[in-house]
């Protein structure tokens, strides 16, 4: 069989790069506890799997940073690697979803669409790129049925009143990922204590379904899959038994990181199931922890309705990802300055064809953001006094950062990259289709032009051609034009 040509060019210039900066990508293993050079079990191709969300209400801050880290790592990677596989899930199955879902009066599959819609809106906006895979839970029970069973048969899990446990006794081993003894995990895990458990510790990988509740069929009844089980079916399925890199938030370790390590091993005879588990540490906000009292849980969705993506997301990378981070708008004030300096040096160049070698070091010892943010600010300083060289380099250190993605024109007009025109007719905004892209938009958000031009149709709908035309007037005030037509309202930029 012949090579892949794209894998052949890429595998040459990743050797270059590795070759003439002389740098050993390091990385710290959670499952040993300290920084480890990485070595890919196939050099052709590298394999990273995260954890998702858990798509039931907008993601918030702190979900954003591991999306944020792990693109910064994905986008080294690729530099380094001729092939990267990178693996993101949507959990789609879950009791706060079928909870929410419920209270709302929506169907299970309205609420998980419309929310993974806008976490993936919210973290392009971020400056984030796609996975190459993003699988759903709900397409993958087969597998977590298949996998269950196979635990099952090797003395691993058992049965007991619709339900199917893990059995922890099974595995000596279990807890030693987590670094926590026995009742640090009861503790930490706040286990249900069940008649129909053989031991408190034992986590679910199956359970039974209600008829109000979605659900499969299996062999133990219909019922749906426990939350670990997802992870590791779905890693599988599209990474093999073993790959690279595991990553997500710290607070995953335990129980989710440490029960889906026992599921996968226990399936598979003892193999690992990544070489390296990479975790970002906590996330407080304006000094406290997140929280609806305190009036500071922010949400991705209504951040972007204040700042800029990139803003946020250089707040998100200038501290360590290993360590605790304070996210707060002062913060972001001043990352939105930098932005502005850094695109005042950037002017009108191409990006250099090679990543600066202090900041391709800085990145190499275990994703030092903040250390390559430093080296960014030194090239910014000799772009302004006016080399050339630098200006380029910024620009390629912005390509691997995920920054300076925009012309210096259309960062000081407020535009992004690109955003989605719509079709709007006198139905439901659930119901509106795409039809167009077209680039960016001053201050208003695709949420609100949609959300103003749904009012402006429902206005005309009841004879109110006063507050119509003042929405027309707003949104064209805003650089928005609409334009009516007999298969509805669309809308266009200025220009």
């Amino acid at each position: 069989m012949r090579p892949d040509p794209s894998i052949t060019v890429n595998n040459m210039k990743a050797n270059k790069l590795r070759r003439d900066f002389d740098v050993t990508l390091t990385v710290y293993n959670t499952a040993t506890r300290q920084k480890e050079p990485f070595e890919p079990i196939d050099p052709q191709h590298v394999r990273m799997y995260v954890c998702g969300p858990t798509v039931y209400d907008y993601a918030h801050i702190g979900n954003a940073r591991p999306v944020v880290v792990f693109d910064v790592l994905v986008r080294l990677l690729r530099r380094l690697y001729p092939k990267v596989t990178y693996v993101r899930n949507i959990t789609d199955i879950d009791d706060k979803i079928n909870e929410r879902a419920r209270r709302e009066g929506v169907s299970i599959g309205e609420l998980t669409e419309g929310t993974a819609k806008v976490y993936q809106d919210d973290m392009a906006a971020l400056g984030a790129l796609p996975p190459d895979v993003e699988p759903r839970a709900t397409a993958h029970v087969r597998q977590m049925i298949e996998m269950t069973e196979i635990l099952i048969e090797k003395g691993h899990a058992y049965a007991a009143d619709g339900h199917v446990l893990f059995d922890v006794t099974s595995m000596p081993a279990y807890g030693d990922f987590a670094n926590r003894s026995r009742d640090e995990m009861i503790a930490g895990a706040r286990v249900d204590v069940a008649p129909y458990k053989k031991d408190p510790m034992d986590f679910v990988l199956w359970k039974p379904s209600d008829d109000e509740t979605p659900g499969w069929d299996s062999p133990w009844g219909r019922g749906r899959p426990g939350w670990a089980i997802e992870c590791s079916a779905m890693g599988k399925e599209y990474l093999g038994v073993t790959f690279d890199i595991h990553g997500g938030g710290v607070d995953l370790v335990f129980p989710h990181h440490q029960n889906e390590i026992a599921q996968s091993s226990c399936a598979h005879d003892g193999a690992a199931l990544a070489t390296y588990w990479m975790h970002n540490g906590f996330l407080m906000v304006e000094g406290d922890k997140m929280s609806k009292s305190l009036g500071n849980f922010y949400t991705v969705h209504d951040l972007l309705k204040e700042f800029r993506g990139e803003a946020l997301r250089l707040t998100l990378i200038a501290t360590h990802y290993r360590s605790p981070l304070d996210f707060t708008k002062a913060g972001v004030a001043q990352a939105k300055r930098t932005l502005d300096r850094w695109y005042r040096a950037v002017d009108d160049v191409e990006a250099a064809a090679e990543l600066p070698p202090s900041v391709f070091a800085a990145l190499s010892d275990d994703l030092n953001t903040p250390q390559a943010i430093a080296e960014m600010h030194a090239l910014a300083d000799k772009a302004l006094a006016g080399d050339r060289d630098a200006a380029a380099s910024l620009r390629a250190a912005g390509e691997v950062m995920g920054l300076l993605q925009l012309s210096r024109e259309d960062w000081e007009k407020g535009r992004t990259k690109a955003v989605w025109v719509r079709v709007h007719r006198a139905v439901p905004a659930r119901e509106v289709s795409t039809v167009v892209t077209a680039k960016g938009f001053g201050r208003y958000s695709e949420e609100t032009i949609e959300r103003l031009i749904a009012e402006r149709v429902e206005a005309r709908k009841a004879k109110d051609f006063g507050r119509a035309d003042e929405i027309r007037k707003d949104l064209e005030n805003k650089g928005v034009v609409l334009e009516d037509g007999p298969k509805g309202t669309s809308w266009r930029l200025k220009g």
